[in-house]
């Protein structure tokens, strides 16, 4: 048995999907795990995970991963991360909550600003100050303005988790979950009901800080071209002070369910959300699949999932549209991050007396589905669409590093194989044959899985102009009840405590303590800048722009329509311009056929806006592009597509572009909770430049207004929208 640094090695294998060495190590002393992946990318990542199950719906998984990142034993400012970024060369950092694990990843492609980071975040989740004074202000705490003042809640994760639940897409996902797992851990919200956080004392959090953040719990992972053994030193600098413990974290397999279950939970609406129309419920099937242990099945799942759902001609998104039941799909198809996967899908915007034909048609076309089999070109660009995303491992700005320890954590948390997940070359050559030898196979899956699968919930959430009102009344009255009880003393308490809380917020921190953080200096950077290379030229009066750079053999090109000549009224129709080339049809095909065609020939096409403002002057940019990729031999296909999709298109298909602006209607409306500092900052620049003003007009809430008025007039006036 290899040991190093404490280390002792289980598996050493390389990883060809990846061109990575993937070694597996234990820390003899704590019985920590480690997955090392070695390999060229420059985009080193670190991340530790605890498996962090919670028992109750106070919060105190999500509490905790904020709390932990406001100083610790070596770094005793209030914030040392906000420090840190002051001077970082940082390309990721951040913490997630998960139903049942807590995330802290980081990511650089500086090697000293990489173990900067690694240091400052093992010191934070192993040895995190987590005073009374962190729960109280990143959980929950009681505020008084004076002694006869009403007592009130205060606490950046309750008030953040109010923002939450006043969402209802976020509800549905959250209670989904939930009404599947009634029985284990998942029951439960790992990020806090506003109405339990209050409930959370120090000693529980405390408590579970000893039990979960402790290495013999912990997963750690490293990723990149970093040196292996300056990982293992590092973190054995940090695990040699714990003895191993036994902490009980897993969460159990939830019992199947006898018979299909429905639940109705009410929903908080106002009139402004309503735009003067009746207001709508959310409806959303969810199934509880196996566990992430036969790759190939899940594999097929994947696939099955995709051509089901995830496209405008999947059959059984494009039934619930074509239905008018409701204005947009709901649900996340198949799902893998919990011990059991599942599959979720229903519809938005539908009449709450419509609910139950919602939940008919889900099955019946499910029943149609399994009975007659889907399409062969369906199944083909599924098929084609999963392949091409494995095979290009295109994570945008987001590392790699991290999208690989995702996946591992889905068999990795439970016990399993976390390299499982990160090998699909073998799954998916067992799927493509058994799709050859038996045409039934996804039908039967689907049978097997959803039509004949009793663990089955159906989620209706049903508006109720009151509710907002009743949790509010509620929370005074639980707050005045506690009031009552409080002597003098006790309220003086509460107003001297808040003020101590403010006053610790606002203090400077010591200067010999932001000392102690680890700074880059100009001996740790790069001292030549990366240039991306790039070739113009200008065949037929048109500018091409080429980077010759390695892309594992795939072609990417953007190919950019100027805006700028577009008379402002009509600069709101440009993203829906997009999306109606490539989802209206063409010519020779409708755009079934076309998506279908899209997705078995190339890796994608999407519609994209571009705006800028232009260096040292008072221009401004703003193009609407067509991205689109494919491997080198597809690239006629994917020329050959967009020369269809610009020349031929047929615009005139009312029902469908309706579809298309009460999708993009649903979509905004679904994100001004949850994404309301992004539309309020939209909504600020606009008014500093003319670039960041039409962003405003193609993508903020200008645009929101523009889509419910342009969905009244289609109906009104369909000719002058065509036009």
């Amino acid at each position: 048995m290899t040991l190093s640094h404490g280390f002792e090695l289980q598996r050493d294998e390389e990883i060809a999907e990846t061109n990575t060495r993937a070694r597996l190590w234990r820390h003899v002393q704590t019985g920590a795990e480690l997955l090392s992946l070695e390999n060229s990318d420059e985009n080193k990542v670190f991340g530790v995970t605890f498996r962090t199950p919670p028992a109750d719906s106070t919060g105190i998984a999500h509490i905790m991963e904020h709390s932990v990142l406001g100083g610790s034993r070596k770094y005793q400012v209030k914030e040392p991360f906000v420090e840190l970024l002051k001077g970082s060369l940082y390309t990721f950092l951040n913490a997630m909550t998960y139903p049942d694990k807590t995330v802290y990843p980081v990511a650089s492609t500086n090697a000293q600003d990489f173990y900067n980071l690694v240091d400052v975040y093992l010191d934070a989740v192993l040895h995190p100050l987590i005073t009374p004074h962190h729960l109280e202000q990143e959980g929950w705490h009681y505020e008084l303005d004076g002694p006869d003042a009403p007592l009130t809640y205060k606490g950046v994760v309750f008030n953040e988790m109010k923002g939450v639940y006043s969402s209802p897409d976020s509800l549905l996902y959250r209670l989904g979950q939930q009404i599947l797992f009634p029985q284990n851990s998942y029951g439960y919200d790992s990020g806090g009901k506003p109405e339990a956080i209050p409930d959370l004392t120090y000693a529980q959090f405390k408590a579970f800080h000893e039990t979960f953040y402790h290495p013999s719990n912990a997963l750690l992972f490293f990723y990149g071209d970093d040196d292996p053994e300056t990982r293992l030193r590092l973190l054995d600098g940090y695990l040699r002070d714990f003895e191993a413990q036994q902490v009980d974290a897993a969460v159990p397999v939830h019992p199947p369910f006898d018979v299909p279950r429905r639940v109705a939970v009410p929903y908080s609406v106002n009139a402004d959300q309503q735009n003067g129309q009746a207001p709508k419920a959310l409806v959303q099937m969810n199934w509880v699949l196996p566990e992430y242990v036969d790759p190939a099945q899940v594999m097929a799942l994947d696939i099955l999932s995709y051509a089901l759902v995830s496209t405008p001609a999947s059959p059984l998104r494009k039934a619930l549209i074509d239905s008018g039941l409701g204005e947009d799909t709901t649900g996340y198809g198949l799902m893998a991050y919990t011990r059991q996967m599942t599959f979720s899908v229903g519809l938005k915007g539908v009449a709450p007396e419509n609910a139950a034909r919602v939940e008919a048609l889900i099955v019946e076309t499910l029943r149609t589905l399994a009975d007659e089999g889907l399409e062969p070109e369906m199944v083909a660009a599924a098929v084609n669409s999963i392949e091409f995303s494995l095979r290009e491992n295109n994570t945008g700005s987001y590392p790699r590093g991290i999208a690989l320890l995702t996946r591992a954590l889905n068999t990795w948390l439970h016990g399993r194989d976390p390299l499982m997940p990160l090998r699909y070359e073998a799954p998916l050559t067992a799927v493509k044959a058994s799709l050859a030898a038996d045409p039934t196979y996804l039908q039967n899956l689907l049978r097997v899985h959803l039509l004949d699968n009793p663990h089955r919930a159906s989620l209706i959430l049903e508006p109720d102009p009151e509710l907002a009102q009743r949790q509010e009344t509620a929370e005074k009255e639980r707050l005045a009840a506690v009031q009552a009880t409080l002597e003098p003393a006790d309220l003086q308490a509460i107003m001297h405590n808040a003020a101590e809380l403010r006053r610790r917020q606002e203090a400077p921190d010591d200067p010999a303590a932001l000392a102690a953080l680890p700074r880059l200096t100009l001996a740790d950077l790069d001292k030549e800048s990366k240039t991306i290379p790039l070739a113009l030229s200008e065949p037929l009066d048109s500018r091409v722009l080429y980077h010759d750079l390695f892309t594992n053999g795939i072609l990417y090109l953007d190919l950019g329509l100027n805006l700028q000549g577009l008379p402002q009224r009509l600069l709101p129709y440009a993203r829906l311009f997009g999306q109606a080339l490539l989802e209206m049809g063409t010519e020779t095909e409708d755009f079934v056929k076309l998506s279908q065609r899209i997705g078995r020939k190339t890796g994608g096409i999407a519609p994209s806006a571009f705006t800028s403002a232009v260096r040292a002057g008072a221009d401004a940019v703003a193009w609407l592009l067509l991205r689109g990729k494919s491997t080198v031999a597809q690239a006629p296909d994917l020329l050959a597509i967009l020369r269809d999709v610009l020349l031929t298109a047929q615009l005139d298909n009312r029902d469908r572009f309706r579809q298309i602006v009460l999708e993009a209607k649903a979509g905004k409306e679904g994100g001004l909770i949850p994404s309301g500092h992004m539309v309020v900052n939209t909504r600020l620049r606009a008014h500093y430049n003319p670039a960041d003003w039409v962003a405003e007009q193609i993508g903020g809430v200008e645009y929101l207004f523009f889509l419910r008025r342009l969905a009244a007039q289609i109906e009104q006036d369909w000719p002058s929208v065509l036009a």
